[in-house]
């Protein structure tokens, strides 16, 4: 079917699902496969569901079946991919191409995504990435969303692998990139640092193609070492200190990030105080001033919504149960994520501190050493030490290796380890914390969110 029939199609239905049981009536379904399933084989119950169309596998049984609500197509991800590229190239604003910001990075994407859509929905209507659907599905299921309403798009794509970056962005057609940073992360599929560097790179790449203009965070030596291997790429910089912003001291009752930043017309200094626990998201915030700033949104606006906004799904969240406050960073982790959460929280003033630290996924190789480096590091702070899964069972077998006997630190706190966070969470229930300043860190893949209720 040509892209132009499929999307009168699209048109005429609205929404895409590739969920089966989220069929309210009338979408256009897409039978996916993964590894573990086969969207094919649920596009029938789809249909009597109330889908209005399904978009199959040609090479499917039920491509077969001579229903002519059914859609066969050679590769339904690619016939997706097709799909929201051109629903993206079809949308105009007042006469001009919609505005698409192409946002990734190692960490603080969505929480730097999540304060973009909030200072850019001071003054447009703005359809931003769900969640983290930033792969090569959720990526044109986020562009799909566009409707005729929306005035900027903001779409925020992950990456593992060489490449990724590049698929998305040919989906996508951002006008404007922004890369958080870049660090030690998914070194499974990137093999170094500085694979992931070229590979989040191809957003540069991609930008200085079509000569739009990425945001530059001027303070990051990696980043600018990236913009500059690109001589023609057009940037407009920003940071803490590239604006002579300041980071303002917490406290126990404030343990939140507070910056002071200058006025452009350097009239004085906008204070804003941030629900985001730490020093570490003051570049998030500063990407969103910038990028607020590009597209008109005065400071003083863009200060007032970063202040109402409120992280969630265990993103650089502070919980204060009955018990204990807890620092709430769960959602995911890789060593430079963990060194910037511990170091935070290394500078948080309490009586009692607990660290309780899940495995860092796809480190390959890098792995052991990576996680005994963290260990390395929590040891030397004043606070117990629980950790989870079994690469930091296996870097805790070296570190207590190293400090045994003579040779290390008699004195050193014992570190407690779990084999998963649900046997964690038993041992707190039968040991419960009281009085304790409690980080709770870990790739998504350990799920430290089970341990919250016990704390």
């Amino acid at each position: 079917m040509e892209i132009t029939e499929l999307y009168r199609i699209f048109r005429e239905c609205g929404a895409v699902e590739t969920d089966s049981r989220k069929i309210r009536g009338g979408e256009l379904f897409y039978a996916l496969r993964g590894e573990n399933f086969d969207g094919n084989e649920f596009a029938v119950k789809a249909l009597e569901a109330g889908a209005a169309y399904a978009v199959v596998s040609a090479d499917s049984r039920v491509a077969s079946d001579g229903n002519p609500r059914i859609i066969p197509v050679t590769d339904t991800l690619k016939s997706l991919q097709e799909l929201a590229r051109y629903h993206r190239s079809m949308t105009f604003v007042c006469g001009k191409p919609l505005t698409v910001i192409g946002l990734t990075g190692t960490n603080g994407k969505t929480t730097t995504k999540e304060l973009v859509k909030a200072v850019l929905s001071v003054r447009y209507n703005v359809t931003a990435t769900e969640g983290n659907l930033n792969n090569s599905i959720g990526v044109p299921l986020s562009l799909l969303k566009i409707n005729s309403d929306t005035q900027i798009a903001v779409i925020e794509m992950g990456a593992s692998h060489p490449g990724d970056i590049a698929e998305l962005v040919s989906v996508a057609l951002p006008n404007y990139g922004l890369i958080t940073n870049v660090g030690k992360a998914h070194l499974q599929g990137f093999g170094s640092f500085e694979g992931v560097m070229k590979a989040k790179g191809e957003l540069y790449d991609y930008i200085q193609r079509t000569a739009d203009k990425v945001f530059l965070n001027a303070d990051n030596p990696y980043l600018c070492r990236m913009a500059s291997e690109r001589p023609d790429l057009l940037t407009i910089p920003y940071g803490v200190e590239y604006q002579h912003a300041a980071v303002l001291p917490s406290s126990p009752d404030n343990p939140f990030l507070r910056l002071k930043v200058p006025v452009s017309a350097g009239d004085g200094f906008v204070e804003i105080d941030t629900s985001l626990v730490g020093a570490y998201n003051a570049d998030n915030v500063m990407a969103a001033i910038a990028v607020g700033k590009e597209f008109g949104v005065p400071l003083e606006d863009a200060a007032g919504a970063i202040r109402a906004y409120r992280p969630t799904n265990s993103r650089s969240q502070m919980v204060r149960t009955q018990s204990n406050i807890i620092v709430v960073d769960a959602y995911n982790a890789n060593p430079t994520s963990m060194k910037a959460a511990i170091d935070n929280f290394r500078s948080m003033a309490a009586d009692h501190k607990a660290l309780m630290l899940g495995d860092m996924l796809e480190l390959g190789q890098d792995s052991v050493n990576e996680h005994l480096a963290v260990l390395r590091d929590s040891s030397a702070m004043d606070a117990d030490v629980y950790v989870v899964g079994s690469e930091f069972g296996k870097a805790l077998d070296i570190f207590r290796n190293e400090h045994d006997g003579t040779g290390g630190d008699a004195a050193a706190r014992p570190i407690m380890h779990f084999d998963t966070s649900d046997a964690l969470a038993e041992w707190l229930g039968a040991h419960p914390l009281s009085g304790c300043a409690v980080l709770v860190k870990g790739s998504r893949g350990t799920r430290m969110e089970k341990i919250l209720p016990c704390l």
